[in-house]
């Protein structure tokens, strides 16, 4: 995407909102220009602090995610008997909509940081897992023993012929994953916290009916999740170079 045709959409967005506001004409739909002059005195005060706190809650399940379902995805896209058994298991798990699991995730873990992380988490990994276990198992058999031949090993074909052939999964996973992490993210963030965007989106929206206030807060959740997104689709590009060549 070029940034012209985001700047083009952006400002298509922002001339539709601003329109919308004349039409309301009331506090609940404030106009642009009030919303982003909020936005940037809050941005260096508290809003700032809520971004943050919300911003490595997603930063961590990421990294846990990754860590976990990536080489694990590995492992059953490379053995049958594995997948066999695992993928009945996966099958009922994987379209469970995981935000019905807030509840019992609280129950269990706590109100902290660790089950909100743990919340982004299942999210996250269940769509690495799959996705990179497709694709270690999609891998054609003349390959794979084409650099048998050549003497690589277990560890070898793990390194230089399934790890970058999954990398392009892991990296679709997350981007395909971010926006449902960050909706999952408002929601736990409603419970029993004092930080976060959500908590603070809630807080101004309908306990203190500051509606500039609480728009700063979407449009900063809003940013959150197209930085991450944008952070994934830059990695895919440098990391798998080879998806981007034009034919």
């Amino acid at each position: 995407m070029k940034r012209a045709q985001l700047l083009t959409a952006a400002v298509v967005l922002i001339a539709v909102w601003e329109i919308l506001a004349l039409v309301v004409n009331q506090p609940i739909l404030p106009q642009p220009l009030v919303v982003f002059s909020v936005l940037a005195t809050e941005l260096t005060g508290d809003l700032g602090w809520h971004f943050a706190a919300s911003l490595w809650r997603v930063l961590a399940s990421m990294t846990l995610s990754i860590a976990t379902a990536a080489p694990l995805g590995l492992i059953l896209g490379q053995s049958e008997r594995l997948n066999r058994f695992f993928a009945p298991l996966v099958y009922l798990l994987y379209p469970v909509p995981k935000v019905v699991l807030v509840p019992i995730v609280l129950l269990f873990l706590g109100i902290n940081d660790f089950s909100k992380i743990f919340m982004i988490f299942l999210i996250l990994f269940f769509q690495i897992l799959v996705l990179v276990r497709d694709q270690a198992a999609a891998l054609r058999g003349e390959l794979i023993s084409s650099v048998r031949s050549l003497g690589a090993g277990r560890r070898a074909l793990f390194r230089f012929v399934y790890l970058p052939a999954s990398l392009p999964a892991v990296l679709t996973a997350l981007r395909q994953s971010i926006g449902t992490a960050v909706a999952v993210l408002y929601i736990v963030e409603l419970v029993a916290t004092r930080r976060g965007l959500g908590y603070y989106i809630y807080l101004q929206g309908s306990t203190l009916f500051d509606y500039p206030r609480m728009y700063a807060g979407v449009i900063a959740m809003s940013l959150l999740g197209f930085g991450l997104y944008v952070l994934a689709d830059v990695l895919h590009q440098r990391l798998c170079p080879w998806q981007f060549v034009e034919k």
